[in-house]
């Protein structure tokens, strides 16, 4: 039995965007931090960690074609909160149809000072990121979690997914605490959230 228009029309969207992914991710494996976007359950998850009460911004790295962002707004971010760094171009222009009050930032978010060095006009409530970090080097994430812990509030999270079964970065940080989600079985392939925070 055919599906209804109605509902064609809202698998459509999640079908362009799992195309869209999967051209991405042949062209540029190391760049993409997964095949598909983001399952549900796994994006409202990360949402989860945010504090949607703070007018300071909410930093998404690697957002793509945004189904961690769609969340963000569902669980109550406000757009004008969201800047969302995406290397990809064609991402970009997504976002900023998707997103038209978000700030969508082109550049690299492994150098995520130099990229964000002019963008913030507050310090960040949460960094969420998407990014594939067990394909990076430690020093490379170290870094990064360096970086971002420089653009947060003082206790603010640091959200970072992976498909990965150790963290993507050590628990055992000096002055950072660590908690993880329990493992999401209903994501393809099964992921787990972790949050960082600087003591």
């Amino acid at each position: 039995m055919p599906l209804p228009s109605s509902a064609r029309a809202l698998k459509k969207p999640r079908l362009d965007d799992e195309v869209r992914f999967l051209r991405s991710w042949i062209e540029k494996p190391l760049h993409m931090g997964a095949v598909m976007p983001s399952g549900k359950l796994l994006a409202r998850t990360m949402a989860h960690y945010v504090d949607v009460n703070s007018d300071a911004p909410v930093v998404e790295l690697g957002p793509g074609t945004g189904a961690i962002t769609s969340a963000l707004v569902e669980r109550g971010v406000d757009p004008k909160r969201l800047v969302l760094v995406e290397y990809d171009p064609g991402f970009c222009a997504l976002l900023r149809d998707r997103f038209p009050q978000a700030k969508v930032v082109q550049g690299d978010a492994y150098r995520l000072r130099d990229t964000l060095w002019n963008v913030l006009s507050a310090p960040a409530s949460a960094v969420v990121s998407g990014l594939p970090l067990v394909t990076k080097p430690m020093l490379t994430r170290l870094r990064l979690i360096r970086d971002a812990f420089t653009a947060l509030a003082p206790g603010a999270p640091f959200v970072q997914f992976t498909y990965a079964v150790v963290p993507p970065i050590p628990k055992s940080l000096p002055g950072v605490s660590t908690e993880a989600s329990e493992r999401i079985w209903m994501n393809l392939p099964p992921a787990r959230v972790w949050v960082y925070r600087k003591d």
